[in-house]
């Protein structure tokens, strides 16, 4: 709709400002990604200007790879203005689109693409969330690596320690009543645009872009079926095994042996980052109903195999 070619012109900077700001913040250049590590960190900013990257393996450094879109050739023909415009900001600042994918290389279908993980760190940022000992877990995506478990990240500030531990269950502390945790358990909104976002970077890529799918395999996957992958996983918690039993319901037996009640699905708020057992509300549909989507797309490609 030409109608929204000002607002989408406008997003489209503000898409290049962010990216610039992740990748140097301020006068010191506090970049949110590490070269070294391979993934992008927090960063601390102490009420003396003494500001430094906060190494906790999170779901903040696999936020990023969400920021992706796909431009297909068509959409840009109908566009002139935002074509022309876009166009005007990549030549005249160049220095904004110097670290990400910014619609100057045509991809599969003469696709443009304009992500900030590209190309060197989707491959780097997807080695640590491929990684069964890191975020890839046997039910979904973790949401803090599972390196904390043993290696915690503790800060010192003003005397006092705080810690990141790796805790794939109900919180340890009373934050948020206690009935919430993002250090460990897989939450189901996140694991979904992860999902949804390595199938954009298919559309992109094609089936020459392929990663090492688990890390460490050596078995190497299009991001297509690394998204194939994931939503299987993420599926594995509500099916039954051979004995009858169904991850989400852990261990509540009467939920796992009772005629009456073993067959009711719930849909719980996020699940056990080793063993997918449901925790938290268990009529969270609002966002855990995602797996209707997920068992259509799955049987949609096993179809079109």
């Amino acid at each position: 709709n030409s109608t929204y070619e000002d607002i989408a012109s406008k997003f489209f900077e503000h898409f290049l400002y962010i990216a610039d700001a992740m990748n140097g913040v301020g006068e010191a250049e506090i970049a949110l990604w590490d070269e070294t590590d391979g993934f992008y960190y927090d960063a601390l900013h102490l009420p003396d200007s003494h500001q430094f990257p906060m190494k906790v393996r999170s779901l903040v450094g696999l936020i990023p790879l969400c920021a992706v879109s796909i431009l297909e050739p068509e959409t840009l023909e109908q566009l002139p203005g935002f074509k022309e415009r876009t166009q005007w900001f990549l030549k005249n600042r160049p220095d904004l689109t110097r670290n990400i994918a910014c619609m100057q290389k045509q991809g599969i279908g003469e696709r443009r693409l304009l992500a900030i993980a590209y190309p060197d760190k989707l491959r780097r940022i997807l080695e640590k969330m491929l990684d069964a000992t890191e975020f890839f877990g046997p039910y979904g995506i973790r949401s803090v690596s599972k390196v904390h478990a043993s290696h915690p990240y503790a800060l010192t500030v003003d005397g006092r320690e705080y810690r990141v531990d790796y805790e794939p269950a109900e919180s340890s502390t009373g934050m948020f009543g206690g009935n919430s945790n993002w250090r460990g358990p897989i939450w189901f909104p996140i694991n979904y645009l992860l999902l949804e976002s390595l199938q954009k970077f298919y559309r992109y890529f094609g089936d020459d872009f392929k990663v090492e799918c688990p890390t460490g395999s050596g078995q190497m996957m299009t991001l297509k079926e690394v998204s194939i992958e994931l939503a299987q996983k993420l599926i594995q918690i509500f099916l039954a095994d051979g004995s009858g039993r169904r991850p989400f319901y852990g261990g509540t037996e009467k939920f796992q042996t009772d005629p009456n009640w073993r067959d009711l699905i719930l849909f719980n708020e996020y699940f056990h980052g080793d063993n997918g057992a449901g925790i938290g509300a268990s009529h969270q549909t609002g966002w855990t109903g995602l797996i209707a989507k997920l068992i259509q797309q799955c049987a949609e490609q096993e179809l079109s195999d």
